[in-house]
């Protein structure tokens, strides 16, 4: 078994047990596929692939900075607390195209796309917590609150 596929087998089964969260790149690391650096496989413990944001004449890449949240699942403990128009703070050129039915939450850059994920136990941020003030340390909490 490829390296890949160990690490899904180890997640999968850890997933099962406990709560996992993926951040940033870790998030993308969940998903199924990835087009950076030309089409690569994820780990696929969520449905979908990762995709470069386009260029747009006034949108820089990197999506680098605060944005806010718009709940799409309601009453997911993992954003307990979090209002609608959130803010938290990005830094990333690729995003999660992954089925509605996993999208926790959306943000608008470009385009709508999944700005947290979820699956079972294992949830996925694209933001960085750890550097979104009380929105990020709720978030935190709540998800050490799952385990």
């Amino acid at each position: 078994m490829g390296q890949i596929g160990e690490m899904q087998q180890v997640l999968t089964e850890a997933a099962d047990a406990v709560p996992i969260l993926g951040i940033c790149l870790g998030m993308q690391m969940l998903l199924e596929w990835s087009e950076e650096h030309g089409l690569s496989a994820g780990l696929g413990i969520i449905p979908g692939t990762v995709r470069r944001f386009p260029r747009v004449p006034g949108y820089k890449i990197p999506h680098m900075g605060w944005n806010s949240l718009s709940p799409e699942i309601p009453d997911h403990p993992l954003m307990s607390g979090i209002r609608e128009g959130s803010y938290v703070y990005f830094v990333h050129s690729y995003y999660a195209d992954t089925p509605r039915s996993h999208v926790l939450t959306s943000t608008d850059y470009i385009h709508t796309f999944a700005s947290s994920v979820t699956s079972g136990n294992v949830q996925g941020v694209q933001f960085h917590p750890e550097k979104s003030g009380a929105t990020g340390l709720r978030i935190l909490k709540n998800f050490i609150g799952l385990v």
